[in-house]
């Protein structure tokens, strides 16, 4: 269980979600920060400098909000860490397991058979290794930027054909179907992108159809009795990951230059701008 209350001394709530209660959040960090003279610089990239480790939910913080971005990675203020979805991982770690079983067994899933989906998931050493976002995950040094872009995936499946299947798993619970239809849900679309980029950087055959395996919990049952329930909808997503070089080229010259202007939408920066001025 997370604990939830907050350091006496502080009163800032633990980064993570394993009851650690030697890590806190830090509003100023001194660690994985932007440092020109250590990764290099804009005009071409010394020999030996260290490349600068950029993961995929960076990127899309980025496009987002470059100011936020740049505060994150360059100043080392990051923004203020969201409470934990605790059910959503549980779910998260089910479908592996269960997916793992037939990766093993170099069978089709159920759902596979049920939507029509000629594959079975991608059997390969590196799995775990793919899965890991925090210490590892699929990675590409993009040289011309000395960024390395990485991103931990939920999946991999594989077609007759040898090519990838990028899979993505989410977990909600709303009335109705769901889909992929709301504007905010463009941060999923681009996260399969980033993989998808991501493994064919690494010279991987991928197709351009990902899936979404989506889960809904069912709140229309009579009681609870200890179980919760869930509709699981596979939803196919064509990728264009035409976007991602020129977006990784944006990166290194914003952490290049100064600070930039805030998202259009961001409430972050209205927040910061909202307490400076009452503050005057």
């Amino acid at each position: 269980m997370w604990n939830s209350k907050p350091n006496k001394s502080s009163g800032t709530f633990p980064r993570n979600p394993k009851n650690d209660m030697s890590e806190y959040y830090k509003a100023k960090r001194t660690k994985n920060i932007f440092d020109p003279l250590k990764h290099g610089s804009v005009a071409g990239h010394v020999a030996g400098t260290e490349p600068f480790k950029i993961s995929r939910s960076k990127i899309d913080l980025f496009l987002n909000c470059p100011r936020c971005f740049y505060l994150d990675r360059r100043l080392g203020v990051a923004r203020p860490p969201g409470y934990p979805f605790n059910l959503n991982s549980a779910v998260d770690a089910l479908l592996k397991k269960e997916f793992d079983i037939h990766r093993a067994a170099k069978t089709a899933h159920q759902l596979m058979e049920q939507y029509g989906i000629d594959a079975v998931p991608f059997e390969d050493e590196r799995m775990d290794e793919w899965r890991d976002s925090l210490r590892r995950g699929i990675q590409f040094l993009h040289e011309k930027t000395n960024l390395l872009i990485t991103g931990g995936v939920d999946d991999v499946w594989v077609n007759p054909m040898g090519e990838l299947i990028i899979v993505d798993y989410k977990a909600t619970s709303k009335n109705g179907e769901v889909s992929l239809d709301a504007e905010w849900q463009i941060g999923y679309k681009r996260q399969m992108e980033v993989y998808q980029w991501l493994f064919r950087k690494n010279g991987f055959p991928v197709s351009k159809v990902g899936y979404f395996v989506y889960c809904n919990g069912d709140t229309d049952k009579e009681a609870f009795d200890a179980k919760l329930e869930f509709d699981i909808t596979v939803i196919p997503y064509t990728g264009d990951d035409s976007w991602v070089e020129g977006t990784i080229l944006d990166i290194r010259n914003c952490l290049d230059g100064d600070l930039p202007e805030s998202g259009p939408d961001c409430d972050y920066c209205a927040y910061r701008d909202a307490v400076r001025e009452v503050e005057k």
